[in-house]
């Protein structure tokens, strides 16, 4: 009996995983007349594939999930103990799942998984929400069906750790940013699981929203804005510390040189892993170029690396499309949503490129904001086939 009870214990959060997805996807197709629900089966399964994958990967290969799980079960603290930030936090959710009922390593990486499914629920709401019809590339390619079966996003947030979190937790946050004022809860909770899990990049969500406010095209009353824009000076202001000290600058006198200092140190560090590169002679648009599309090919470390070569390149594809005379035209009169993704992930990617020259790491880190990029492409693509951005007729709420 012992040794089926772990099984059967599998089998039970299986089968509650998949009530509560059934539940939530009732909830939203009653919410939004475009909600589809056989599309979002059809993800939620090829998402536990992947987890799957990572799983079995996992049992041959180093993988965080593993630590996180072993240190969290082992450990003689208390769980108030692990309340704090990025490592610590992810051990502050696990604890009471590892600790109170007993979920085996298993159990957490399904658990994780679905945590990190909900991450493409909410993208594809927030994708939808804003351009509720079919948009296609190279005439008959459906855009949104392409971007949410990217493999390399899926692997990425399909396991105990980081990845799940911050996924989902970004993309919560993108979707309530149609209508911030009815989805304020939400809106909160989403950027504390951010700033729990990535302060830096808590920091650059709040920079980019600032410049969506004040330079995007939105419908929000001006004491929406104010308020708003109130709230995010003083959250900056106050978790400064905790957000400087990512990057070791809590103490620090001179940001800008010791950040630089911290920079090329950690970047020495990590270009001597095995798959590290040497980028200290490259120029900011190749270190930005190699944390995008890298690696490619010519540089992709074993089999996993040429399946992420792959979509890589797809990245390249869809990037380019941007590149268009109509592009400066469409930017100017973009919406909000539209600027604060850009500026969310142009910003965050050049932080990075200070301190990323390994490319396992980039392949991680670029998960969590490629969707912004994708999001940018995705409307300046309905843009050019012609369709109008967020048709209120055609966005029916109900």
């Amino acid at each position: 009996m012992d040794l089926i009870l772990p099984y059967i214990q599998f089998l039970l959060l299986f089968a509650g995983l998949f009530l509560v997805t059934r539940n939530i996807f009732s909830y939203f197709e009653k919410k939004f007349d475009f909600f589809s629900k056989d599309m979002m089966w059809c993800v939620y399964v090829y998402h536990l594939l992947f987890g799957l994958i990572y799983y079995l990967y996992a049992l041959s290969n180093p993988s965080d999930s593993k630590k996180y799980f072993s240190s969290t079960l082992s450990t003689s603290k208390s769980w108030e103990h692990f309340l704090g930030t990025e490592t610590s936090f992810i051990k502050f959710i696990s604890y009471p799942f590892i600790n109170y009922l007993n979920f085996s390593y298993e159990m957490m990486m399904l658990l994780f998984t679905w945590i990190g499914f909900l991450g493409f629920l909410f993208a594809y709401l927030f994708f939808k929400e804003n351009i509720n019809l079919k948009v296609t590339i190279f005439k008959n390619i459906n855009l949104l069906t392409l971007i949410l079966f990217l493999p390399n996003m899926h692997f990425w947030s399909a396991s105990l750790g980081k990845g799940a979190i911050i996924f989902s937790g970004l993309m919560l946050f993108a979707y309530t940013l149609n209508k911030p004022e009815k989805r304020i809860l939400p809106m909160a909770f989403a950027a504390i699981l951010v700033f729990a899990v990535r302060p830096h990049i808590f920091f650059f969500l709040v920079l980019a929203l600032l410049y969506g406010v004040f330079f995007g095209k939105n419908q929000l009353p001006l004491k929406v804005k104010l308020g708003g824009i109130l709230i995010l000076v003083a959250s900056l202001f106050l978790l400064q510390d905790k957000i400087l000290g990512v990057v070791k600058l809590s103490d620090s006198n001179n940001l800008i040189q010791d950040f630089l200092a911290f920079a090329s140190k950690r970047s020495g560090d990590l270009s001597e892993a095995t798959s590290g590169l040497h980028m200290a002679n490259y120029s900011i648009l190749e270190k930005v170029c190699s944390f995008w599309f890298r690696p490619l090919f010519f540089d992709a470390p074993g089999i996993l690396g040429v399946f992420v070569s792959i979509e890589n390149l797809v990245y390249i594809i869809l990037f380019s499309r941007l590149f268009k005379l109509d592009f400066f035209k469409f930017w100017k009169s973009a919406n909000s949503n539209v600027k604060m993704s850009m500026v969310l992930f142009l910003g965050t990617s050049l932080a990075m490129t200070f301190i990323m020259s390994n490319l396992g790491i980039m392949i991680r880190q670029k998960s969590m904001i490629m969707y912004f990029l994708l999001f940018v492409v995705y409307y300046f693509q309905a843009h050019s086939n012609g369709i109008p951005a967020r048709k209120k007729a055609e966005v029916v709420n109900k």
